[in-house]
């Protein structure tokens, strides 16, 4: 045997071996679930604000997921004794847990379903947000050039209309719908995480780990893919979180405006909107959807927060 050759065969990693090396040299050592596990309680333990909005969205989620075995009436159903002798909305208490509205519909029961859907509103439009802004913010910051110019001044140009003004002038032309909110607030919400995925690739990108994975001739896809994105992770995790909360207070917004729900599908902006106009008579109609939006942006802010210190591995030594 050639001493020669045997020596190339050791010497001489393969290419899977060298890319393997250099995930391993450009991600974080993945922790074992005990340990990540006891990381989080321990964290929790520490942080009553976070346990206490954890527990808000567990609930909230829960209600949403079983409004139709939670609610006590249908939410689109009107009742003839839903409305006193003088015509105006009963106050809690009865077979009406939370009171009715105008109409002689169950507060309660709207309440369960407008939690239905200001999340899936949230969730999914926040979600393609993301997508979104990954994706244009990581081939901004890697690819540059042309690329980067041409993804960034359209990035600047959406961030100059504001936010609520272009929302309401896109819904006018496709019309107010659930499908119609998830699509506006997702195409108008990218840009924030845009700009700051591109900072982090554009420092990622001059890091040992790619430029080697570029001497080997990795793809552009397969560098991006598999040693850029596990690093952005933490920071699209943190700001998906947060926002949700805005997507939800957006649509609670053009609700509001008339222009996002329709009626009489049950909204929470909506609710507000009809509570205002008597909430000398019935002050519940403005309370309870306003509360029910103000604890669930204020869960969701108190998580993100959360998330941003426990994912940062420099939070304990700032502390």
């Amino acid at each position: 045997m050639n001493p020669s050759s045997d020596y190339a065969a050791t010497a001489a990693p393969s290419l899977a071996d060298l890319d393997a090396t250099l995930v391993a040299d450009g991600a974080d050592t993945a922790l074992p679930a005990v340990t990540v596990r006891r990381r989080v309680l321990a964290s929790l333990r520490h942080d009553l604000p976070a346990m206490i909005s954890l527990a808000l969205l567990v609930i909230l989620a829960l209600a949403a997921l079983f409004a139709p075995l939670l609610a006590p009436h249908d939410p689109l159903q009107t009742f003839p004794n839903g409305l006193s002798a003088d015509g105006a909305p009963l106050p809690p208490g009865g077979s009406f847990p939370l009171g009715t509205d105008p109409s002689g519909r169950d507060v309660l029961s709207r309440l369960l379903y407008g939690a239905r859907v200001s999340l899936t509103i949230g969730i999914l439009a926040n979600g393609l947000a993301t997508v979104l802004g990954v994706i244009v913010g990581t081939c901004a910051g890697y690819l540059g050039g042309w690329v980067e110019t041409v993804l960034m001044r359209i990035t600047d140009i959406v961030m100059s209309f504001p936010i609520l003004l272009l929302c309401i002038a896109l819904i006018a032309v496709t019309g107010p719908s659930e499908k119609n909110v998830i699509i506006v607030v997702a195409l108008i919400y990218w840009t924030t995480l845009a700009r700051i995925v591109r900072s982090l690739v554009m420092s990622l990108k001059e890091r040992e780990f790619v430029v080697a994975a570029r001497t080997l001739g990795l793809g552009h896809w397969r560098i991006m893919r598999k040693h850029l994105f596990p690093h952005l992770v933490p920071t699209i995790i943190v700001y998906a979180t947060l926002g949700v909360a805005s997507s939800i207070l957006i649509e609670a917004s053009l609700s509001f405006l008339g222009v996002g729900v329709p009626i009489p599908n049950p909204s929470w902006g909506q609710m507000v909107d009809q509570g205002r106009e008597y909430y000398q008579i019935a002050p519940w109609l403005l309370v309870f959807p306003g509360l029910c939006l103000v604890l669930t942006v204020l869960a969701f802010n108190l998580a993100g927060d959360w998330l941003r210190d426990l994912l940062d591995p420099t939070a304990e030594e700032r502390r």
